[in-house]
């Protein structure tokens, strides 16, 4: 690894190469969460209101984190409230998990560069791509250009690249449980293929491959019907880390906070080598309606309690991750 990148990794992760990253990129989504707590249009929820959310969950959460993932439009404010020693990645997506539109073809955010970035303080760079391997293969190979244009910006500033994937249903007609179905194969491909060495990818942020609602034997499991049971999960999570040839870490998937950390325990009973989480909702989304209905300094409240408590509870379960440099 060059030496900005290796820098940059080491910013981003703790003293024994865990990534504890606490996520508070959402624009859109947010927006229109907020939007639906104090039930008003998205319209009525001013760019000031998302910066200041995002300035009080990094300033109370920060502290119990390796790193913060933030945008460069609404959150280079709060990237200030960080203490010394959290890293910081700024994501480069325009559009984020309010993209519906068909096919989901990213966008980069308009008047900024991989340059710009790094000149605004980013110790990595964060790329959301929504992908299912099994789609049209004209639109995958569009997506997979667009990838290799990022990792090459990222390697021609010698600054690691961490591509998160999010899979989805091309036709929109699936079931949740014929979804669950599908899902593992999804992510077990989308890390086999962008493990690749052309996309000069540093980091995977990826999808816990199953999911644990329809999951028999897990506490989040609602039935009746289960897509797999437990030991076929265990198995599941074994395959999909088997497909990697980059480090990689979880994401929550806006999953509450407990079930987030029973499929990292999943992960950890079935001896997955994960290198960490990037996790924002499952910590602090039920902020949300605290902060539309009471303001600023009830959700100070909430976060200096329930937010910490969500974190350093993630943080003990991250005792069972691996440094990323295991795949090194």
């Amino acid at each position: 690894m060059n030496p900005g990148k290796l820098k940059g990794m080491r910013a981003l992760a703790d003293e024994r190469g865990v990534i504890r990253a606490a996520a508070m990129d959402q624009r859109g989504s947010l927006r229109n969460a907020l939007a639906a707590a104090k039930s008003e249009e998205p319209e009525a929820i001013s760019d000031e209101m998302l910066a200041e959310f995002k300035t009080a969950v990094i300033k109370v959460l920060s502290p119990y984190a390796s790193a913060v993932l933030l945008d460069p439009e609404y959150g280079l404010s709060a990237s200030k409230e960080r203490p010394s020693g959290v890293g910081l990645l700024l994501a480069y997506e325009k559009s984020g998990y309010d993209n519906t539109k068909p096919g989901r073809f990213p966008l980069l955010l308009e008047n900024w560069s991989v340059k710009k970035l790094k000149e605004a303080g980013a110790d990595g760079v964060k790329l959301l791509l929504y992908y299912n391997p099994f789609d049209e293969a004209s639109l995958n190979e569009g997506k997979k250009a667009f990838v290799q244009r990022v990792g090459a910006e990222c390697a021609h500033l010698d600054i690691p690249f961490f591509l998160e994937f999010v899979g989805y249903d091309p036709s929109g007609q699936a079931s949740p449980l014929e979804y669950a179905r599908k899902k593992p194969e999804i992510v077990t491909q989308s890390m086999r293929e962008f493990s690749r060495d052309l996309y000069k990818v540093d980091v995977l942020k990826v999808e816990i491959p199953v999911n644990l609602q329809y999951t028999s034997g897990t506490n989040a499991f609602q039935g009746p019907q289960a897509a797999y049971s437990r030991e076929e999960a265990k198995e599941l999570y074994r395959k999909a880390a088997g497909a990697a040839r980059r480090p990689f870490i979880y994401l929550s998937g806006g999953v509450d906070d407990r079930e987030f950390r029973e499929g990292l325990a999943l992960g950890i009973e079935a001896k997955v080598n994960f290198a960490g989480v990037l996790c924002g909702r499952a910590t602090w989304k039920d902020g949300i309606a605290v902060y539309a209905g009471q303001g600023l300094s009830a959700l100070e409240d909430w976060l200096g309690d329930r937010a910490i408590q969500n974190i350093q509870a993630l943080n003990e379960i991250l005792a069972g991750a691996h440094s990323w440099q295991d795949f090194s």
